[in-house]
């Protein structure tokens, strides 16, 4: 299936697909949209002919039999990311999953056992990575322009109902059984994963949530360390009931000659050294996954690397188990 057109079918066609991935399915060279799913049926007509899809189904399996669809973009909640990818796989299929991959590491490593197992090409949708912002913090990283690295500090905190979550038909992200846990489990993945890209690998990491809420099923206040390869010690904090005015969205890189501070979900990176300071502002664009989704469709056309492997998704998911559990 390399070196040409990849043809897309989108399995779960809800809020996520309408401006941040699936319009971008049709920008990118080589690819294709070709068709939707979604259990409730009328939605899933409703969706194909708003963008100009020309299948719809309202059963998975019909979509994946479809033989001329060769990749599949499964956008449901994480409880079934696992099936739907491993079916893609063993129609022969390439995929491109939402993260978190999985519930959880147990899951992710299924799933990298049956990548292996097929010679699969699988793709997690960790789009944050290939976007200009972070791109660039990358590149003032390279060039040592704060230094030698030596804390990060990240802070995220929101209310009880944050704004960076997208509104849509029932909350499943406070659904243990269908997001795996609560907020952190949907927005954290973004973060930690961007740590990993910036940093490496991981010599050792821990943490804990807990449930200040008595109300709520989930935890809502996280915390976790992460030491890396390169002895660079990371912190990060998760809280998701604190008042609006308190809402906070940081990430500050400390080196020896200053810092690079910069939030996960905007679009300024600041660097402050003894000698300067600089911001730059970045546009992300519409369909913001479109720079990862163009690295993909080179990747199942065999003309680039995998721009997020499962491999990396497996170590992120076993520090987001660490880090969520609970504590009385």
């Amino acid at each position: 299936m390399e070196n040409h057109k990849v043809v897309w079918g989108i399995i779960g066609c809800g809020d996520v697909t309408e401006k941040k991935s699936g319009p971008a399915l049709n920008l990118v060279a080589n690819s294709q949209l070709m068709a939707v799913m979604r259990r409730d049926a009328a939605k899933a007509a409703d969706y194909a002919e708003r963008h100009h899809v020309p299948l719809w189904y309202s059963q998975a399996e019909d979509l994946l039999d479809n033989i001329d669809i060769n990749a599949i973009y499964i956008a449901t909640p994480p409880s079934s990311h696992l099936a739907y990818a491993l079916s893609a796989l063993r129609k022969g299929k390439h995929v491109y999953v939402e993260k978190p991959v999985t519930l959880n590491a147990q899951e992710a490593e299924s799933l990298l056992e049956e990548v292996k197992a097929r010679g699969g090409k699988l793709v997690v949708a960790h789009y944050r990575r290939a976007l200009p912002l972070f791109l660039k913090v990358k590149e003032l990283i390279d060039q040592r322009a704060i230094g030698e690295l030596r804390t990060v500090q990240l802070r995220l905190w929101q209310s009880r109902t944050p704004d960076l979550v997208t509104k849509d038909a029932g909350d499943w992200r406070t659904d243990p059984a269908v997001s795996g846990g609560g907020y952190f489990f949907d927005l954290a993945p973004h973060q930690l994963d961007l740590m990993l890209h910036l940093f490496g690998m991981p010599v050792s990491y821990d943490g804990f949530s807990l449930i200040q809420d008595d109300k709520s099923a989930v935890a809502d206040q996280t915390t976790g360390t992460i030491l890396f390869e390169n002895r660079l010690v990371f912190q990060g904090s998760w809280c998701f009931n604190v008042a609006k005015e308190n809402q906070i969205d940081r990430c500050e890189i400390i080196g020896s000659l200053g810092r690079i501070t910069f939030p996960i979900f905007g679009n300024t990176v600041s660097v402050h050294t003894t000698l300067e300071e600089k911001e730059f502002t970045f546009d992300h664009p519409e369909n913001i996954q479109l720079p990862m989704i163009s690295r993909t469709v080179e990747y199942f056309t065999g003309t680039g690397p995998n721009p997020s492997p499962i491999e990396e998704a497996l170590v992120l998911m076993k520090i987001i188990d660490n880090f969520s559990a609970i504590r009385s």
